[in-house]
């Protein structure tokens, strides 16, 4: 999808006129084009009025939604509606219905209740996306099409079972190989026949959910679930773009959902789009961090915005209301890590059902005289107003962190060496230490290309897939520095140890071994001691989780343990391999640490700080052609002076131009337009 080509971003959200009488979408209408709104996802939940029984469609409700939308000038993301099948088709075909981890076959409720690898869900699914597509083909109102609703969950029935073992035929070719990467041996679990494996479930291999007694096996019901799901993905895109191949097809991705491996499914979407809930005490940085993983996805392509609240959520164990300016300071955050859309769910707020308490732009009272309405319409016309300058644009990271649902699955997955090592929490840490300091990064995947990064950090990287190690000792020979840490080099990719030491394939790289791994308890530490100050990184730190017991293998020894048995044993060592460098972080350190150390990392790459940065500001900058826009969002609730140095530019919201310093109010937004 070109959003270049867009007169201006997207604006609006999910709406469902379906679910209430016809007499009041005109108001709808009227409110919309109030708030300044382009777009509206519609036909999210709609399987059962489309398709009343086996034999009858319905379309003309959908037909006057989608005339309605054209007439008043809005766009119209147009879903297929099946994440939710009908209860007609779970009663005349019960094997519809997913089994669950307990072993417990789900009756009709609920939503995503149906089995990925159900040959009637896959039948009927596809049956409607494709008389979508051909009956609104030429619909001038159809912007983007958008596949069922945030996948998700497993099924564990007997179809499941079935198509999971020819999923392992395709995979491993034979029984004899299967056996040999799943170390079945152990435990004496060799198979002779295809049809001896059963799923791992709680009856099976899982004594919990995330634990398991064969890493292989569950490593790969992982990845046959995810597939599963992204084939029946695939087969509503091929059907609706037989119909119309150049109108972008994409589905709502969630962030940091760990059942999915999203890098695999975004090349099957033409866009990548994302649904935004944090609570109101999750870390903007963590949430920067998402934003940028979505933009990721498609090499730092811009992505869309489908979904955030506008007020609350009805989910969350607290929902509590979006203060003042929240809203629209989290709206620019998306924008400022690369969407082209703002986006809510939902649009007017439902009279019923478990989401009747969740924020809307049109409130249960049904004018436009609420805070919620009024912050909406104001950004609404604050986007207008930016007209398309920023759509396209992107963001320029000389720093990259690489991210993988594989190795998250298999490290989370393992039996040990601690319940708290989650991937999650050390993506974040180091992805903060960057933004901390006013550096962009680029979140990557295991497969992409990194000679455009000077820096590349892997925290964790456990496991180390086919060709992987050549491809980042190419990267150090060239002259790029590479950072990893504990736990990392351990096995492959279908979670076999690596014998001869750790960190396996990785250790001519770093140029150490490791010899055991000490796992602390929460309330224990040890101490990383500096040999010698390395810039901004000098005296004494703290470190916890994990220790890795290493040897210099012709590394350089840049800090050492404190304490402990292990006192004097390398924490942080340099290999020099190339014309580049190798890092090892044999523990994982204290904040004070981790922004040193990134701070450390830039200035060897003549990489500086984006201008305005401090603590509680958070700063981004987004190029096109010859312009650039530096983003300056103030998360404080006070104001603050930023210093922006020789970076002058045009605030695109006030029109107002900005050299040497600015003050910006709490939670607000400075965009400077900025050209070369």
């Amino acid at each position: 999808m070109d959003t270049s080509k867009l007169p201006k971003m997207l604006y609006g959200g999910d709406y469902n006129p379906e679910q209430w009488d016809s007499a009041i979408w005109p108001e709808d209408m009227r409110m919309l084009e109030l708030a300044g709104m382009n777009i509206a996802t519609v036909n999210v939940f709609s399987w059962a009025m489309l398709q009343p029984s086996e034999d009858t469609y319905d379309f003309d409700t959908l037909d006057r939604i989608m005339d309605m939308l054209h007439a008043n000038g809005v766009y119209a993301c147009l879903a297929t509606s099946t994440g939710a099948h009908p209860a007609w088709m779970a009663k005349r075909y019960p094997e519809i219905l997913r089994t669950d981890f307990e072993g417990r076959k789900h009756k009709f409720g609920g939503r995503h209740n149906s089995c990925p690898n159900s040959a009637v869900y896959r039948t009927y699914s596809t049956r409607l996306a494709s008389k979508l597509a051909e009956r609104y083909q030429n619909h001038p109102a159809v912007l983007l099409w958008h596949v069922s609703n945030e996948y998700g969950g497993e099924c564990y029935c007997d179809q499941c079972e079935i198509a999971f073992r020819g999923w392992l035929q395709n995979k491993y070719g034979t029984l004899d190989k299967l056996n040999e990467q799943w170390n079945t041996r152990f435990w004496g679990h060799t198979f002779y026949e295809w049809d001896e494996i059963v799923l791992p479930s709680a009856l099976s291999e899982q004594w919990s959910y995330d634990k398991t007694c064969f890493q292989g096996i569950s490593l790969d019901f992982s990845r046959f679930n995810s597939d599963s799901m992204l084939e029946c993905y695939k087969l509503e895109y091929d059907a609706i773009k037989a119909y119309t191949p150049e109108i972008p097809v994409t589905t709502n991705l969630m962030g940091t959902y760990k059942q999915i491996d999203y890098f695999k499914w975004a090349k099957h979407m033409d866009i990548i789009a994302w649904d935004n809930y944090p609570s109101m005490n999750t870390p903007s940085s963590y949430v920067a961090m998402t934003h940028d993983l979505m933009r990721g996805l498609k090499g730092g392509a811009p992505f869309l915005l489908m979904e955030q609240t506008p007020s609350q959520q009805n989910w969350q164990a607290y929902n509590t209301l979006k203060r003042p300016g929240i809203m629209r300071l989290w709206s620019y955050q998306a924008v400022a890590h690369g969407s082209d859309s703002v986006m809510f769910f939902q649009l007017r707020r439902s009279v019923g059902a478990c989401e009747k308490y969740h924020g809307a732009l049109i409130e249960h009272v049904g004018h436009e005289h609420t805070r919620v309405f009024r912050e909406c319409a104001q950004l609404g016309a604050e986007l207008n107003a930016m007209g398309s300058k920023l759509l396209g644009s992107r963001l320029p990271s000389r720093v990259a962190i690489m991210f993988d649902w594989e190795n998250r699955w298999a490290i989370e997955y393992s039996s040990g060496p601690t319940v708290d090592l989650k991937y999650l929490d050390e993506i974040h840490k180091y992805y903060r230490a960057f933004y901390d300091g006013g550096y962009q990064v680029d979140v990557v995947s295991f497969e992409d290309d990194l000679s455009a990064y000077d820096i590349v950090i892997a925290p964790v990287m456990y496991m180390v897939k086919p060709g992987m190690a050549s491809r980042i000792e190419d990267f150090v020979r060239d002259g790029g520095t590479f950072v990893t840490t504990f736990f990392s080099g351990i096995v492959n990719e279908n979670d076999i140890v690596t014998l001869g030491g750790y960190p396996g394939e990785l250790r001519p790289l770093l140029g150490i071994w490791a010899e055991e791994i000490d796992a602390l308890l929460p309330d224990s530490s040890n101490s990383v001691v500096m040999k010698d100050p390395l810039g901004s990184l000098e005296g004494t730190y703290r470190c916890h989780l994990l220790c890795d017991l290493i040897h210099s293998e012709g590394a350089e020894v840049i800090a050492e343990y404190g304490e402990d048995f292990y006192a004097g044993m390398p924490v942080l060592t340099r290999n020099k391999y190339g014309s580049g460098e190798a890092w090892y972080v044999a523990s994982s350190p204290d904040e004070q640490f981790m922004k040193g150390f990134a701070d450390v990392l830039c200035k060897q790459h003549g990489i500086a700080p984006l201008p305005g940065k401090q603590p509680g500001v958070e700063v981004t900058r987004r190029v096109i052609d010859n312009r650039g826009y530096l983003f300056v969002l103030n998360h404080n609730a006070e104001s603050v002076t930023i210093e922006l140095g020789t970076d002058s530019g045009t605030d695109l919201i006030t029109g107002n131009t900005y050299a040497g310093q600015a003050v910006i109010n709490g939670r607000d937004v400075l965009i400077l337009e900025q050209f070369a």
